[in-house]
């Protein structure tokens, strides 16, 4: 099950997502009505959660009304909407906690001229954007940021939203608390460098990546989020990264070395995961910087992640307001 966010004759709607047509929950509810007689209890709600697993308290009915639409498809199509014609959002719009993790991926972080480590002879790298001024709408554009435009790179990562209460739980039970899973484009600026007269500390390289990656709008998120019941297996699903239809990135979260599960488990041990929540589980091989390719104005990236769907986002320039 696929659902969505969008904006459409003016409000925010709440969808089944499908590259053929979006079909908006009450709409599908009344037609299911119509066809079998049967009534179907779906909440007024605008947060997703309450759609999904392990809690949301129309789960099931969402599911139900789900798989009736798979079926009669073409007999619904008059409620269907055009995907191009309404405007698509961030699945969670306000996570209490935006989540990413570094260097996750073996390959990558060999093509950025590290050194991989085993799973056991490491921990997890987690950090932090700021969810109210990153997290980006599906086709919007991102700006490259008129402070520091010139080396923006591209990171295709499978994202979690939890969506039950988790503290110190163990990598066994870490997928029950998961409520689905989207695509992320964790947007980076790999050479951000501010004060260019400083005088060098320490741990300057740290904080200049750190803060390259905390620009406005640089992680787009969406167009969809599948629920978990739904990925039996989420280390075995496909991802492809486009630029201008150039592939970039091609390549499996079975390469992860932490696994979904065991992220969980172990950012639970530092804090409590809430509901809402996304962790960004890391980029495979075949980022810019590798090559020293990256975005320029004009550009568009398509993010595709199996069984999710495609992250389509423009690239532009900054605008610079003039005091």
């Amino acid at each position: 099950m696929r659902l969505c966010r969008f904006f459409h004759h003016g409000a925010n709607q709440l969808g089944l997502y499908d590259e053929r047509g979006i079909v908006a929950l009450p709409a599908g509810a009344a037609a299911y009505t119509r066809a079998t007689g049967r009534p179907l209890e779906l909440v007024e709600s605008d947060d997703l959660l309450d759609f999904l697993p392990p809690d949301g308290q129309a789960h099931a009915a969402c599911r139900r009304l789900a798989e009736w639409v798979a079926v009669h498809r073409d007999e619904i199509r008059s409620v269907a909407l055009d995907p191009a014609t309404v405007e698509l959002l961030v699945p969670i719009p306000r996570p209490n906690k935006l989540l990413l993790l570094a260097g996750n991926y073996a390959e990558h972080v060999v093509e950025r001229g590290g050194v991989a480590a085993e799973r056991a002879e490491t921990f997890p790298y987690v950090f932090m954007k700021p969810p109210s001024t990153t997290l980006t709408n599906p086709g919007v554009p991102i700006r490259l940021p008129a402070v520091s435009p010139t080396a923006i790179d591209w990171e295709l990562e499978l994202g979690v939203v939890i969506g039950r209460r988790a503290k110190s739980i163990s990598e066994r039970e870490a997928l029950a608390v998961v409520a689905g899973y989207t695509v992320i484009n964790d947007i980076s600026n790999r050479r951000y460098r501010p004060n260019p007269e400083r005088k060098p500390r320490e741990r300057d390289k740290f904080f200049d990546w750190l803060h390259g990656k905390w620009h406005d709008g640089f992680c787009p998120c969406g167009p969809a989020l599948v629920s978990a019941d739904a990925v039996p297996n989420p280390q075995a699903l496909t991802m492809s990264l486009h630029v201008n239809d150039r592939q970039h990135q091609n390549g499996s979260t079975a390469s992860m070395v932490f696994p979904v599960a065991a992220i969980i488990a172990f950012i639970s041990q530092m804090m409590t995961l809430e509901p809402g929540d996304i962790i960004s589980t890391g980029t495979p091989a075949g980022v810019g910087s590798a090559t020293n390719t990256f975005l320029m104005p004009g550009d568009r990236i398509e993010a595709r992640i199996e069984g999710i769907g495609t992250l389509v986002t423009p690239v532009v320039a900054e605008s610079v307001v003039a005091e």
